[in-house]
């Protein structure tokens, strides 16, 4: 009998897309600092690079994550 169980990072039926191998799994196949998710379906796992794209677009051009100019910013 093992002392420790191996843990899983994901549950069947949840879909992950796979940074390594570039593809949609279901359930926890691969690590979880490989991956992006849980989706619901495969095809919300499938459109994963493109939802990051667009998120990130959306956080570097929100004003709210930039710091203010500083003084030396400020001279034009």
């Amino acid at each position: 009998m093992a002392l420790f169980k191996k843990r899983t990072a994901g549950k069947p039926g949840e879909w992950y897309y796979c940074l390594e191998h570039k593809k949609v799994e279901e359930g926890p196949d691969c690590p979880a600092k490989n991956r992006f998710g849980p989706y619901a379906t495969r095809e919300e796992a499938s459109h994963a690079m493109e939802t990051a794209r667009e998120r990130n677009l959306e956080w570097e051009t929100d004003p709210r994550w930039h710091d203010a100019p500083g003084p030396a910013e400020d001279k034009d």
